[in-house]
């Protein structure tokens, strides 16, 4: 355990230095998710649109794709040209995305689902076991699990014992 905190403070202190410049690149190795996994939607409330061909989850929203979870106050899903393949998904409210030690919240996040790209915005708070970093957006990779923040970027970490 100590190894790991250790290793979590270089992370985050080397991070730090990084983000003196205008965005700091990332590894989210916990935020790394397969992009190719079944998408599974609970919500309290689900309003489709045949004329835009969208469907709007609200209300304690819950998206399972494999070990990543994403919750939201409300999800717009747009589907593909073939109506039935998801393409993006938009959420809003509370935006809290969950895999393994991995934390991101923030007020907005775009999932673009053939691309993997998850792009997060306003309020941005990145947790990475006790390490913390903050940014007005931090843009993911799930395939890859690389992220970057931009904005202004603020970090706080736990140095470890010896």
């Amino acid at each position: 355990m100590l190894r790991n905190i250790a290793c979590s403070a270089a992370l985050v202190l080397s991070l730090a230095q990084s983000a003196l410049a205008e965005g700091a690149q990332v590894a989210f190795g916990g935020l790394k998710g397969d992009t190719t996994a079944q998408v599974e939607m609970n919500a309290d409330t689900l309003t489709v649109s045949q004329a835009d061909g969208t469907a709007v989850f609200s209300g304690n929203v819950v998206v399972s794709q494999g070990a990543m979870k994403m919750s939201a106050n409300e999800v717009r899903v747009a589907y593909g040209a073939d109506k039935t393949s998801i393409e993006t998904l938009y959420a809003s409210g509370k935006v809290l995305l969950v895999n393994a030690s991995d934390a991101a919240q923030a007020d907005n996040a775009v999932y673009t689902i053939a691309s993997g790209e998850v792009v997060m915005t306003g309020n941005v708070l990145l947790t990475q076991g006790q390490a913390a970093m903050s940014a007005g957006k931090l843009v993911i990779d799930l395939k890859t699990g690389l992220g970057r923040m931009e904005g202004r970027v603020k970090t706080t970490f736990v140095p470890g014992k010896k």
